[in-house]
């Protein structure tokens, strides 16, 4: 009689599609995967862009979104939940009601709000809702600097800009928050990013890697916190874990298009 075969967590993404494959959805479903986690998609957004830009979105309608996640709630246990880009306040509500009606936790939100190119991905009413009503139901938000910065209305230049701004954060609702710090370049060559657990500052290091294979890197590493989370793992040591494989994936990435190259998401050996 063969073993019985254990059944895989199963995690959601709610995001924007990126059909040159190295951020939102596809780059989510390659991380669950390399995790052992078993991946299902809600697509909020049909974005038009490759590695040198973003030139334009189709959005869906809240509609579309809960008609894409109500038949996978249903027929799944969804162990983790992970969001990108959600172009609309009617969107976000939405995802917020779905998150609340069916009770689902290890939620992580990344709140994508502009392009590496530059280009706005949510206008001030989407931001504003997403602050509003998915801060609070989040266990983790990930913004990196730019977002931060366009989050708490001030530019952020310094290590207690950091702080100040993640206090900001969990005044606005959010229990814990991941700033990643990547574009500030060290004198001592260290990525540094910050994790402030419940108002506790945790620093996390890594090597500095000089590269511009970074398209995706946001999108990774909040789908490896879900990963992690749907795992069993606490929130430090999710965290821990996607910073190392978002790195490993910075360090492989295999040089793809004419702008910034997407990172390359390996199966993690063992799992």
């Amino acid at each position: 009689m063969s073993e019985k075969i254990k059944k895989p967590p199963v995690c959601l993404t709610i995001a924007g599609l990126d059909p040159s494959g190295g951020a939102g959805v596809i780059a989510d479903v390659k991380t669950f995967t390399a995790f052992g986690c078993f991946a299902t998609v809600a697509v909020a957004s049909v974005t038009f862009q490759n590695t040198t830009g973003v030139f334009g979105a189709v959005h869906q309608t809240a509609d579309s979104v809960r008609r894409q996640v109500e038949p996978i709630i249903a027929d799944y246990e969804i162990a983790a939940v992970k969001t990108g880009m959600l172009p609309t306040r009617e969107i976000i509500e939405e995802v917020a009601r779905l998150i609340e009606v069916n009770q689902l936790q290890n939620i992580v939100i990344d709140p994508v709000v502009r392009s590496t190119s530059g280009f706005d991905l949510i206008d001030d009413a989407a931001l504003a809702a997403l602050i509003e009503r998915l801060f609070p139901l989040a266990n983790l938000i990930t913004p990196n600097l730019s977002e931060a910065e366009r989050i708490v209305k001030r530019p952020i230049k310094t290590v207690e800009d950091i702080r100040e701004a993640a206090g900001e954060m969990h005044r606005l609702g959010a229990r814990n928050v991941l700033m990643k710090g990547g574009h500030f370049e060290t004198k001592d060559r260290k990525a540094r990013d910050y994790l402030s657990l419940a108002g506790e500052m945790h620093v996390l290091e890594a090597e500095w890697i000089d590269t511009t294979s970074t398209h995706g890197t946001g999108c990774t590493l909040a789908s490896a916190i879900a990963a992690n989370l749907a795992l069993g793992n606490d929130l430090l040591r999710s965290v821990k874990a996607a910073k190392e494989f978002v790195n490993n994936a910075i360090r492989n990435a295999p040089g793809l298009g004419r702008g910034n190259s997407p990172i390359m998401i390996e199966t993690i050996r063992g799992i």
